[in-house]
């Protein structure tokens, strides 16, 4: 039945998508401009201007030509090429616009991001937001994105399970708390697991946008922290040819094989865009562990995206499968040498002190361990956006499909310990009226329908479920120099409800099964419940001079309880912890107060952001142990985790800033700096330090300095090499939650790495870039507190003394990206 729903979202997809909205010649205003190097006064062939929703690109000359009817004064131009600043300008005369753009490596970038009507300066925005550019995530090679955008986002962080699980934290919250969205579609894939990462193809996301505080006011319910917002690849190119895109990438550590293929086509008014991937890679290492045993991966993805462009408006309508398979790790040793075993039998008669060694052989190969889960992720959407009257229409509808097969059992290879399936129908839609008297207004609805279940599986920590949410949300900004003030109001509704849930012993494999008839144990008894919420957020930026903005935010945040936190009652085998829930949570709800300033300078800048979150029935996991203080555990050495309730608060800081002086021509450096505090504000609590006082999962003191030298190639045209050295200080941390075991101190470490870049455009606009990076140059040894991976231990001591396991060691990184047309 799930399945026939599912296809039916496909079928409404496509139907809906297949109108035809015919494009009509309009004779009006003719607008003409030419766009300059700033510096060599020479035109610019192939720059993109956009103007109410028409594109186009400039000559050979650098010139351009609009015709169009005048319907709202100022125009808003937007100038962007490769290697050149953004630049957005306006236009509200018949002169000749005249356009000049720098260049990227010179100067910093003006990001510019989409706002909820039309774009916006970040520094305008009053909401804390990072935006981490094409540019930026192309020359960073990490495992996987979301490692990729820690590293360019102070404020963001993961919580990680080997190289290819991370999932985002943003100021010290996570899980359920932090919404990921896909081109403006939200994410859906189990994630309020521990090694539940998200299921994106790192290679198309040709961009990301970080909100940092609560962003219910758009988004709803699982959006308490803020979003991770990331951009697929559209092509901008309207000159009716082939371009590619060809990268390949290798990394030593875990010899990590990357490779990803994209080929693109458009006209004024029609493109495509496909492409395809595979990433793989051994178990990593490090100079304590050695290989660390299950933590090898094989990914696969391909997307296949069609756009539709006219003078009203745009249509997009995208497909991506993801296919991932990875290692489970459980760390468990041999308790002399140290080191990894396996597991080889079945419950009881598994003795996890006794298990056999992990040859070397296993431990160097990119073949999987039978005990390994596998995640497929299918989405297919379409994205709108016209122009209606005197407004705009966007809305969007899609539905995805995710499948985790976690497999547990070495004596039935084949059988899936957790094997759930969940379909998603994703709806939004959103109307924005004209601009009247500097004031713009929005209203909007969103919602969502999901059917969860479990297939053929032995373990079942969550019921079948079934989820429904809705809301609506209207939003109003206010614009007039040296102001910008927005704010709204938003209601949202969830229903959740299952049915009873029986368990029964299979007869072929003695192992528990889901029953469909009522049997002794009842594993979820029925549940049905309505959560609701309103949010709301009001603030303003101040524009104090052409070089200091100043801006302040406060909002309330809704988020409903997940269905791990209310209904878990058993074993995720991919994160060896069995769940307890509690049916009797309610929303949690948030108070975040935000101010920030951006100083802009000739030869640099200054963002700093203070914040400070309190959040009633506030949800965490903390350890159970016996009476004599000793984890409860099965055979396995699974522990078991209850969620809590508490009230919470957390604050902090993120400070960064940018130096290129003029006089050192193509010398940059940039410094960041983010601090969290977190703390449980219930009274039992009060002052008892590590026992109680601090949240879990608070990543400590993080400073990150980069120093980047570009040199020019004066015998080749436009080629470039930068040469980059960076490190990451992360303090020690010693504000942990140490309740029951739950977790330990973490001492400091400072990573250091270093990089070279290549970079060449030929006059066939032909581009090669290549990078040679060493990350961890020392090689050194260190835990971070945000891996789970610290916390795989099944003993007490070790005769090295060290316990859990360690992070990546040094890790030589190349990379080749060919762009052609």
């Amino acid at each position: 039945m799930a399945s026939k729903h599912f296809n039916s979202y496909f079928i409404f997809i496509l139907l809906l998508v297949s109108f035809s909205i015919q494009s009509q010649s309009i004779k009006g205003l003719s607008i003409k401009g030419s766009v300059f190097d700033d510096k060599t006064q020479q035109a610019i062939k192939g720059v993109i201007i956009k103007i109410n929703n028409q594109i186009t690109t400039t000559d050979n000359q650098g010139r351009f030509q609009f015709i169009l009817k005048n319907e709202m004064n100022p125009i808003t131009i937007e100038v962007s090429g490769a290697g050149y600043e953004s630049k957005i300008a306006e236009y509200d005369t018949t002169k000749e616009v005249f356009v000049y753009l720098k260049k990227e490596a010179q100067t910093l970038e003006e990001v510019v991001i989409k706002g909820n009507s039309k774009s916006k300066a970040i520094r305008e925005n009053p909401v804390a937001i990072s935006l981490i550019s094409a540019k930026a995530i192309e020359q960073s090679n990490e495992s996987n994105l979301i490692d990729v955008l820690v590293k360019n986002a102070p404020g963001l962080n993961a919580v990680k399970t080997g190289p290819n699980i991370s999932k985002p934290f943003i100021r010290g919250l996570g899980y359920n708390r932090v919404l990921t969205l896909f081109d403006g579609m939200r994410e859906e894939g189990q994630q309020w697991g521990d090694e539940h990462g998200i299921e994106v193809d790192g290679y198309t996301i040709q961009r990301a946008e970080i909100i940092k505080g609560p962003s219910s006011l758009l988004y709803g319910s699982d959006a308490l922290a803020g979003v991770v917002s990331l951009f697929p690849f559209i092509p901008k190119e309207i000159d009716g040819k082939l371009h590619t895109k060809v990268l390949s990438e290798y990394q030593t550590n875990n010899n990590l094989t990357g490779n990803s293929i994209r080929i693109s086509y458009s006209t004024p008014h029609y493109f495509v865009a496909v492409s395809g991937s595979n990433k793989m890679a051994k178990n990593y290492r490090n100079a304590i562990d050695g290989r660390v045993y299950n933590t090898n991966f094989n990914e696969t993805n391909c997307s296949v995206l069609f756009g539709y462009n006219s003078k009203k408006g745009h249509s997009h309508i995208n497909f991506t499968l993801y296919d991932n398979q990875q290692g489970i790790p459980d760390g468990s040793r041999d308790s002399i040498s140290r080191r990894f075993t396996k597991q080889v039998a079945e419950a009881n008669f598994d003795d996890i002190k006794n298990r056999p060694l992990v040859t070397d052989e296993e431990l160097n190969s990119y073949k999987l361990s039978p005990l390994h889960q596998r995640i497929q992720h299918y989405r297919l959407y379409t994205q709108n956006e016209y122009s209606i009257g005197k407004g705009k229409l966007a809305f969007l509808l899609g539905t995805q499909q995710n499948i985790r097969s976690e497999f547990n059992h070495p004596t039935y290879i084949g059988l899936a310990g957790m094997h759930v399936k969940l379909n998603t129908l994703n709806y939004s839609v959103r109307y924005t009226f004209k601009q009247n008297n500097h004031l713009e207004s929005s209203f909007g609805f969103n919602g969502m329908s999901q059917n969860n279940q479990s297939i053929d599986a032995t373990d079942f920590p969550i019921p079948n479920y079934r989820l429904n949410e809705k809301g609506a949300n209207y939003i109003c900004t206010w614009n007039k120099e040296p102001w910008h003030i927005s704010g709204g109001i938003r209601y949202d509704q969830r229903h959740i409800q299952w049915d009873d849930f029986y368990i029964s012993t299979n007869p072929i494999n003695g192992f528990d099964q889901h029953s469909q008839i009522p049997t002794t144990n009842l594993q979820f008894p029925a549940f049905q419940k309505n959560y609701k919420g309103i949010s709301s957020s009001i603030g303003a930026s101040f524009q104090a001079s052409e070089r200091c903005s100043i801006k302040t935010n406060i909002s309330r945040g809704y988020r409903a309880p997940n269905t791990t936190e209310i209904a878990s009652n058993g074993l995720d085998p991919g994160a060896h912890i069995i769940y307890l829930g509690n049916r009797n949570f309610a929303p949690e709800f948030s108070l975040q107060e935000d101010i920030g300033i951006n100083l802009q300078f000739k030869e640099g800048s200054v963002d700093c952001s203070l914040f400070n979150n309190h959040i009633q029935n506030y949800i965490y996991l903390s350890m159970l142990v016996n009476t004599n203080g000793v984890p409860l555990t099965d055979a396995q050495g699974n522990k078991t985790y209850q969620y809590q309730k508490s009230k919470a608060q957390l604050y902090g800081l993120e400070c960064s800033g940018a130096y290129f002086p003029k006089a050192l021509k193509g010398l940059r450096t940039d410094q960041s700096i983010s601090l969290v505090y977190g703390f449980n504000r219930d009274s039992k609590y009060t002052n008892k330090g590590v026992q109680g006082e601090y949240l879990p999962l608070i990543p400590a003191l993080k400073w990150v300095s980069s120093f980047s030298k570009q040199w020019e190639l004066t015998s080749i045209s436009k080629s470039f090499i930068t040469a980059k050295l960076d490190w990451e200080y992360t303090a020690a941390q010693h504000r942990y939650l140490g309740l029951n075991n739950s977790e330990t101190p973490t001492p400091d470490y400072l990573l250091v790495n270093t990089a070279l870049l290549f970079e060449s455009t030929n006059k066939k606009s032909q581009r090669i870039q290549f990078q040679f990076q060493i990350n961890n140059l020392f090689n050194l040894s260190y835990q971070s507190n945000m891996s789970r991976l610290k916390y795989f231990e099944y003993y007490s001591h070790s005769p090295n003394g060290t316990l859990g396991m360690y992070n990546m060691g040094r890790n030589i990184c190349f990379k080749v990206v060919v762009f052609r047309r």
